[in-house]
C-alpha cells in the first residue's frame, strides 16, 4: 500500500478504504462474517475468513503487510484487528463496517449485494 498508516491507527473509514483498494487492489482486506453475511454481498477483492475460523487460519495473512478486517457494523473486525495487533501485525477495522460501506453507497458484490441482516 502506498498510503503510509500511521502506526498508532486502529480503525480505517470506509471512504479511506476504497482509496486504498483504488490503489492497491492487492491489499489484505479480510471479511470476518459468517458465510451466510459474505454470499449476500462483500466488497470485492476481499477475502472471507470468519471471525471463529480466524485463529486456526491466521497463516494465510501475510504479517508484513497492513491488513483490515471488517464486518457488519465493526465489532467483530475489531476483535480481530486487536488480536492481530497484540501479535505484531498492522491490523486496522474499518470502522461502521459494511453498514456504513453501503450507506455510502459503495458498491457490494455481487452485482446487487446486500449486507445481511444478522
Amino acid at each position: 500500500m502506498s498510503t503510509p498508516v500511521d502506526s498508532t491507527q486502529t480503525d480505517v473509514d470506509p471512504e479511506q478504504l476504497a482509496d486504498w483498494l483504488a490503489e492497491d487492489p492487492e491489499l489484505q482486506v479480510i471479511d470476518v462474517r459468517e458465510p451466510y453475511e459474505r454470499e449476500a454481498g462483500h466488497i470485492a477483492g476481499s477475502r472471507h475468513i470468519p471471525l471463529v475460523e480466524l485463529s486456526s487460519r491466521g497463516e494465510e495473512i501475510e504479517r508484513e503487510r497492513p491488513v483490515v478486517f471488517y464486518c457488519r457494523v465493526g465489532a467483530r473486525s475489531e476483535m480481530a484487528a486487536q488480536a492481530f495487533r497484540a501479535a505484531g501485525v498492522q491490523a486496522l477495522s474499518m470502522r461502521g463496517g459494511l453498514v456504513r460501506w453501503a450507506s455510502e453507497n459503495r458498491p457490494l458484490s455481487p452485482k446487487g449485494g446486500v449486507v445481511a441482516d444478522h
